[in-house]
């Protein structure tokens, strides 16, 4: 058993759900004289015709809440499936993909790098177009700094490679996907980011997005994320959802929808400013009481997009409607 909390948690779900997960070891990390697995676990119908949706986290160390909602929601999920027979018939429909721990390395140095230093989302090879904030539009002067990129024309990081190798594998072959990266420690509000980040342009996509947003609003009128492109707050270098997501589009018959849930930690320091004074507490609610409300808020946007994937040709427009669609959205997102 592993001396990291969030991995010992994983690994007792593994253990519960043993016979219905598929898991796989993507690669291993060293941090110190620690070796930690990054897993790939699978669940639903592997039917390449059918929907998928991926949800990933844990890709900064620091960042522990988003590995933290991801097993909460995947343990609720395979206790549901003992005893609902809905979850059965959703499953036949859908392939569910998880990667809820892909810095363990970092997780275990408390850092949000890698063990090697380098940032995971700065590391893919894209470059940004115009300019990008210093150091945290992603550099490569040193790995002693945050946000460094990785050495120039060098590989990128193992972590990375499994995440791509995964999402190559399980989403973009099919006819639709949504991956959902959770994050958390930008402002005091939660977020649903979607590419670009390395351009101000506007993604082909962006009707969907639109009709995502719009469809989670009626389904749950009370709860409430900020949807924008991440540019909107700033650009960065080597994002790898923007690389993943320029990928899919040499098949334009497909639909690949990279989203972020960046939670507002700010809300959570304010709520408690002594968290101002821990590493930790800057990106994580150290409260008991505020982690579980936080973990039960973003199940619900878990769900809602697990069973959106599933149904996605009841909602995805098409069409005239999309094309109005797109200007609106253009209109909203980039009209300055």
């Amino acid at each position: 058993m592993s001396t990291l909390p969030e991995l010992r948690e994983l690994e007792r779900i593994l253990e519960l759900g043993k016979d219905r997960l598929e898991a796989h070891i993507e690669c291993e990390v060293s941090a110190g004289n620690k070796c930690f697995p990054v897993y790939r676990l699978t669940l639903g119908n592997p039917d390449p015709k059918l929907p998928a949706i991926g949800f990933f986290g844990g890709v900064h160390g620091l960042e522990r809440i988003g590995t933290q909602v991801l097993l909460y929601f995947l343990r609720s999920l395979l206790t549901r499936l003992e005893w609902d027979s809905s979850m059965h018939h959703l499953l036949q429909d859908v392939r569910l993909v998880f990667m809820p721990l892909i810095n363990p390395g970092g997780m275990w140095q408390s850092t949000r790098s890698t063990p090697r230093g380098v940032d995971l989302m700065r590391n893919a090879p894209v470059e940004a177009t115009g300019g990008v904030p210093f150091l945290l539009g992603g550099h490569r002067i040193s790995p002693h700094l945050p946000w460094y990129r990785g050495a120039a024309g060098a590989e990128m990081e193992s972590e990375n490679l499994a995440l791509c190798r995964t999402v190559q594998e399980e989403l973009l072959p099919r006819p639709f996907s949504i991956a959902v990266d959770c994050h958390s420690g930008f402002g005091a509000r939660d977020r649903i980011w979607f590419p670009h980040a390395h351009s101000v342009h506007p993604i082909d996509h962006l009707a969907d997005i639109l009709r995502l947003e719009e469809l989670f609003q009626q389904t749950h009128p009370n709860t409430r994320y900020l949807f924008e492109p991440q540019s909107v707050q700033y650009r960065t270098h080597g994002d790898i959802w923007d690389y993943l997501y320029l990928q899919s589009q040499n098949d334009r018959n497909r639909t690949f929808l990279p989203l972020t849930l960046e939670m507002g930690s700010w809300l959570w320091v304010k709520k408690n400013p002594l968290q101002l004074f821990s590493r930790h507490g800057i990106f994580n609610p150290s409260v008991e009481h505020r982690l579980h409300r936080v973990l039960r808020r973003h199940a619900v946007w878990l769900d809602f997009l697990m069973r959106a994937a599933g149904g996605y040709d009841n909602w995805l427009v098409k069409g005239p409607t999309r094309l109005r669609m797109q200007e609106r959205a253009v209109m909203r997102w980039y009209r300055r």
